[in-house]
């Protein structure tokens, strides 16, 4: 039978400066609606244009962290950890402007820091990441600390 094999990068992959562009993605009601669902947040401002309206936004604005788990999304499909990632460690987010339902957003990340555990196989990587809409705004920064596994020895 034929075994899953990993295609992320490992910890040796990667060097501090590195940087990683992913694909792009539409935000659809359909997200907004899904996240609102899945969340439990209901808030007005994502779910009725007729409220969002009257707001300093002037209309609907998706979840801020639906953007970010959108962000995440688009960086796991990159492939850049299949396989090799073992752990979410922390995560920092600063939201800048808003996104709109017809917005496209796509995340480049950043390698700003590496280092080996006491644990054989295992490291850490933070990484900074910019997420951007269509006009090359950006609409959220985020720093990431994730657990990675070190390429396997023979």
């Amino acid at each position: 039978m034929t075994e899953y094999k990993a295609t992320g990068k490992y910890y040796e992959d990667f060097k501090v400066g590195d940087e990683f562009c992913t694909v792009s993605r539409t935000i659809t009601e359909a997200d907004i609606v899904n996240f609102a669902g899945v969340s439990g947040d209901f808030i007005q401002l994502h779910t009725s244009e007729e409220y969002a309206k009257g707001t300093v936004h002037k209309g609907r604005i998706a979840h801020g962290l639906l953007s970010l788990a959108i962000s995440t999304g688009e960086v796991s499909q990159s492939g850049l950890f299949d396989g090799t990632i073992l752990a979410y460690l922390n995560t920092s987010v600063d939201f800048k402007s808003v996104v709109r339902i017809g917005d496209t957003i796509r995340t480049i990340i950043k390698v700003v820091e590496l280092r080996e555990t006491k644990k054989p196989g295992v490291a850490v990587m933070k990484t900074a990441g910019q997420v951007y809409n269509q006009n090359d705004i950006v609409v959220l920064e985020h720093t990431d600390t994730v657990m990675i596994m070190c390429r396997p020895t023979k």
